[in-house]
């Protein structure tokens, strides 16, 4: 590939990275909705991931960057409002479930408490051991899937314009367009930092991993689709920040993979001691 750049390899990865990112809110808006709540994600990483996407929505809009990247901007906002929503949802109906608790008689609120509450004190559950290996599986699995689809799609897209194949848009390199880009690339990068502060404190309970992994896939195919479209110097001035705001942030969501399954071998040694003093 030389510095004109393969745009064929460039749609390949454009339409792996836009399937990889359809499905990275879903295991984590699904999660929310079978926990009742969305205490999982900190409030300060979706808020500044919304601002983030918004500023990199408008100035690819403004360089008339390759559709890709407009496709998925637009995306992520949705998704990021829908997150930010169920988190206030989930907060708001708990409170309602706890002023009516506060209206039951003593006998009645004695009797939920009874039944109710964790055997543990303070809420705790008994660690429980999980499979580590069964969890790998299901990454795999599920990126495998992702990316048939990711194929499946530029396949299809090859096909319905074989007579008429895609050409990279003119790019503008204009003042505008540059700075939204670099501060959605800072804002994306620091979006993880409350995350991962979060992380300490909940252990990544109510957070899903799958949200980290394809957001790692994405990014990654993302701003190898950019490279691969051309290594030509204007072209990687004009998608800079874009490069740079997908790159840096793959290495942040590695860390917070590496949290969850740190705590995930803590709660497995904690569950296999426990299993050790009852056999005793």
């Amino acid at each position: 590939m030389g510095l004109e750049g393969n745009q064929e390899l460039s749609n390949f990865l454009g339409w792996v990275s836009i399937a990889c990112w359809l499905v990275v809110y879903s295991p984590q808006i699904v999660q929310n909705y079978q926990l009742k709540s969305g205490e999982g994600l900190s409030v300060s990483f979706v808020a500044i991931w919304l601002i983030g996407d918004l500023c990199n929505l408008s100035g690819a809009l403004l360089a008339n960057l390759i559709p890709t990247i407009i496709i998925l901007g637009t995306y992520y906002s949705v998704c990021d409002v829908i997150l930010l929503f169920q988190i206030y949802y989930y907060r708001w109906k708990s409170a309602r479930r706890s002023e009516r608790q506060l209206l039951v008689d003593e006998s009645e609120e004695s009797t939920v408490y009874d039944e109710e509450t964790p055997l543990l004190a303070g809420g705790a559950e008994a660690p429980t051991k999980k499979s580590m290996s069964k969890e790998t599986l299901k990454f795999v699995t599920a990126l495998l899937f992702v990316f048939a689809v990711g194929v499946a799609a530029w396949a299809v897209d090859r096909h319905l314009h074989r007579d008429n194949p895609r050409q990279k848009p003119e790019e503008v390199i204009e003042w505008r367009s540059q700075c939204l880009g670099w501060i959605s690339a800072a804002l994306f990068l620091g979006a993880r930092v409350p995350q991962i502060v979060k992380n300490l404190s909940t252990r990544c309970e109510g957070l899903s991993p799958f949200l980290f992994v394809y957001s790692i896939s994405g990014n990654t195919t993302y701003f190898l689709s950019i490279l691969a479209a051309s290594l030509d110097i204007k072209h990687l001035a004009a998608n800079a920040p874009w490069i740079a705001g997908s790159a840096l942030t793959v290495f942040l969501d590695l860390f917070v993979l590496y949290q969850f399954f740190h705590y995930r071998l803590e709660d497995n040694r904690r569950a296999e001691a426990l299993e050790g003093s009852e056999s005793d």
